[in-house]
């Protein structure tokens, strides 16, 4: 396969409703998509990828600027002259890129375009190239932070009438154990989930304690980053099992807060840890471990949510994750919209992701385009 051109799109796209977190409020995404024009054999494809960084660096240290600066300057003229030497696979990009430091949600979407555009060529789904054994994935949903109680009973009760089989909560201090009962008592027994992203210290240890009187399926990511450590400590303070999300970055931060004890179940997001070949290891490591996985979310357009979803089909991923419906963020996917059935998503099974942009809605949120050819 020879890459022939790569373009950067970044979207705008009004979400349905606010969506708060401990860290920040989003009322719309900027979505940087890359489209990578392959040819093999003749024949010519276009390959899509999705950035899952946000505008600002608050969920990582990652941002929208910075992504597509480090993918117009670095990654994809790595691509273009490691071809010079070699064709171009998923596979081999990863080394290719090694010399260049970080950026492993740039560097995702730029794997995820690659391997779409290998799977098309090939004819092979994206489902069938990871290693998903379903044809659907449990669908669960992520309830951002409420202006107060009622309101946020009101969002939980119409998500669980949609179908939707868990929820997940955020928290933050201030705002944590009196939602967290108030869901309890007024649904019951349903598959109940907190996030904290990072909110809180391990001073705080006594206090995450009264979560455990509410038989949660885990409490995510309640300290720092780079808290595999004190996560471990919080973890035989409580009977909540402990899950992370963004101290898992790489192969080697799974396989060490494994061994530490600091994770009974691990988020895995594919833009977080450098794409879906290390997520895949990554499943891997902690199936081998007797650890559960499920597969989080960052707001993808229905380009991520497809690759998200044949990402969950693989047999480790034992719980329900956050790929949710199109209309839980978006009014208008940029694809056709993937919709709630008996509280499952289907993974496309078309070639590659399975799904495109719709041409006319794209072009409608495209607020930025730069083209990048490759050299003659």
């Amino acid at each position: 396969m020879r890459v022939r051109a790569v373009e950067l799109l970044t979207l705008r796209m009004p979400l349905v409703t606010p969506f708060t977190t401990s860290f920040s409020t989003q009322t719309e995404r900027f979505p940087l998509l890359v489209r990578l024009r392959a040819e093999a054999d003749g024949r010519e494809v276009d390959g899509w990828g999705e950035c899952v960084a946000l505008t600002d660096p608050v969920y990582s240290s990652e941002y929208l600027d910075g992504a597509r600066e480090v993918l117009q300057r670095y990654l994809v003229p790595a691509v273009f002259a490691a071809q010079t030497r070699e064709a171009v696979t998923a596979d081999g990009f990863a080394e290719s890129v090694r010399h260049i430091l970080g950026h492993r949600m740039a560097k995702a979407a730029l794997e995820m375009a690659l391997l779409d555009a290998e799977l098309r060529l090939a004819g092979v789904s994206f489902g069938e190239r990871l290693g998903a054994t379903t044809a659907s994935v449990p669908s669960g949903v992520s309830v951002g932070i409420h202006v107060s109680i009622d309101s946020l009973l009101g969002s939980v009760g119409d998500y669980l009438d949609q179908g939707y089989v868990r929820i997940k909560l955020k928290i933050r201090p201030g705002w944590d154990v009196e939602p967290v009962q108030a869901v309890r008592e007024r649904f019951g027994d349903i598959p109940l989930q907190v996030d904290a992203n990072t909110a809180y210290t391990l001073a705080d240890a006594e206090h995450l304690r009264r979560l455990d009187a509410y038989d949660l399926l885990l409490i995510e990511q309640p300290l720092g980053e780079d808290d595999i450590r004190e996560h471990a400590l919080l973890a035989r303070r409580m009977r909540t099992p402990m899950c992370l999300d963004e101290s898992i970055v790489s192969t080697d931060a799974a396989r060490d807060a494994i061994e530490r004890g600091a994770a009974a179940i691990i988020n895995i997001k594919a833009g977080r840890v450098g794409g879906y070949l290390t997520a895949v290891r990554i499943h891997d490591i902690a199936r081998e471990a007797g650890i559960p996985v499920w597969c989080g979310g960052m707001l993808e357009t229905g380009l991520g949510r497809a690759a998200n979803a044949a990402l969950a089909g693989l047999p480790g991923f034992t719980l329900p994750g956050d790929i949710s419906a199109s209309d839980r963020f978006y009014r208008q996917d940029v694809t056709e919209p993937f919709v709630l059935e008996s509280g499952r998503i289907r993974i496309p099974t078309g070639p590659g992701l399975g799904v495109e942009p719709l041409p006319d809605v794209l072009a409608a949120v495209t607020v930025d385009r730069v083209v990048l050819p490759a050299p003659a």
